[in-house]
């Protein structure tokens, strides 16, 4: 199964396929702010003379240990290199943008927020980011990993770490990764005692991101694309091959291989205690199995399906935009473009385990040649980047929602069908294009 073609290559994939979310032409026409080159000769942006240096910037950080870990300790760098104090608030992702919509026009917003691409047609639409100018930190990111965040030939982002998920495994309960749906199959039916809180396979089942490759391997599709151009009015999760993926994923509740209303924090806390055989998981989870597995921690590509072919998982850039709302634009790119600069990607990468969307941080034999990442990116070579339409934000909720219904036994083809008509309903609404 492991076609790899080189560490390098391998790497560059995971960039390469994102292209498909920004335009054609991406180059950004604000160039008229600019930032200075920080103590460590990293630059920073372009070279125009900088505003008096606020007391403070705030970041709101993504909610994750290991995430706050590194930032922590990168910002603490910036601090004693510019006197600037960072104030990092710890927000889940998928909940700061809400959040911002309040609390920016009330003045207690942050200048800086971390997002995934697809959220950012939408949070650019709504007016609650800014543009920002890279300078010449444009250069030191894949120009891929930047079209994943430009909208109208304007860069939204300062774009740190590129993701797809894999199949984790225990090498104390087996000797290999499974190679076919159908041997992790048998792997769910002969591991799982839920007496025991024992399981051979778990997954967030009802998280349409996680399913993703279930339903596109069959037909389906979130909206039709033709040559980069998505039709919003053509919604295809409830095709034939939708419903078929929905029925598989069903069949795992009603067998018992994955528990309703499994949570990540369950998932991952019985994994981490050694009672699950496999996971399916990104690598933001690398460093902490890794702290309770140690070297019985394996990672394999996702198994094939029916005919031998990989699955294409969901491929995905996140990165730091700027708030609309920030009075210290200039500096709080500054930072963006610090923390995501060479030497603190790799910081970043060796604390919280994420890949980074850095050129040359991304090529370092230290990510490169690591078994356990190398993985991650050959899966992504086979994945595929979620849509950059904003209406893509309106998928969200009515799909997992339906993934939730079915678990506990609706029927899988109606619910699908509400789905989409609520997606579409959603997507009228709010105005997204």
């Amino acid at each position: 199964m492991k076609k790899w073609l080189g560490t390098l290559l391998g790497l560059i994939l995971i960039i390469g396929l994102l292209a498909a979310c920004g335009p054609e032409e991406s180059e950004p026409t604000d160039t008229e702010s600019g930032t200075e080159t920080d103590t460590d000769g990293n630059d920073s942006g372009g070279e125009a003379e900088m505003p008096e240096k606020p007391e403070k910037l705030t970041v709101w950080v993504n909610a994750e240990e290991k995430q706050e870990e590194a930032v922590t300790q990168i910002t603490d760098k910036y601090t004693e290199e510019t006197g600037i104090a960072v104030e990092l608030i710890p927000i889940n992702m998928l909940d700061q943008v809400e959040k911002l919509d309040v609390e920016g026009p009330a003045g207690n917003g942050p200048d800086v927020i971390f997002q995934p691409h697809d959220r950012v047609g939408d949070l650019a639409m709504r007016g609650l980011v800014d543009a920002v100018d890279l300078g010449d930190s444009e250069s030191q990111y894949t120009q891929t990993a930047l079209d994943a965040f430009t909208i109208e030939g304007k860069y939204y982002a300062a774009p740190a770490v590129t993701e797809t998920y894999a199949l984790m495994y225990n090498k104390a309960l087996i000797d290999e990764a499974p190679a076919t749906m159908e041997e992790l199959m048998t792997i769910a039916e002969e591991d799982t005692n839920t007496g025991e809180d024992k399981f051979g396979f778990l997954m967030e089942a009802a998280n349409f991101y996680f399913t993703y490759p279930f339903y596109i391997d069959r037909g389906a599709y979130i909206f039709a694309n033709e040559n980069g151009n998505y039709d919003i009015n053509d919604i295809g999760l409830n095709n034939e091959g939708a419903v078929e993926a929905g029925k598989m994923i069903q069949s795992w509740f009603e067998n018992g291989y994955i528990p309703q209303d499994l949570t990540p924090d369950i998932m991952n806390g019985l994994f981490k205690e050694g009672k699950v055989t496999a996971v399916i998981n990104g690598p933001w989870m690398v460093r902490e199995y890794q702290d309770a597995l140690g070297d019985d921690l394996g990672v394999a590509t996702l198994p094939v399906n029916e005919d031998g072919d990989p699955q294409p998982s969901a491929v995905g850039v996140k990165g730091y935009l700027l708030s609309y709302y920030s009075e210290n634009k200039e500096w709080a790119t500054d930072l963006m473009t610090y923390i995501t600069n060479a030497e603190n990607s790799m910081l970043y990468y060796d604390v919280a385990g994420e890949i980074p969307a850095h050129i040359e941080a991304a090529s370092d034999p230290a990510i490169a040649d690591d078994p356990i990442y190398q993985p991650f990116a050959e899966q992504a070579s086979y994945g595929q980047a979620m849509p950059g339409v904003p209406a893509v934000q309106q998928i969200w909720d009515p799909i997992n929602e339906a993934a939730t219904f079915f678990s506990k036994g609706e029927p899988v083809e109606e619910v699908l069908d509400e789905a989409v008509q609520q997606i579409s309903d959603n997507i009228a609404a709010s105005g997204a294009q």
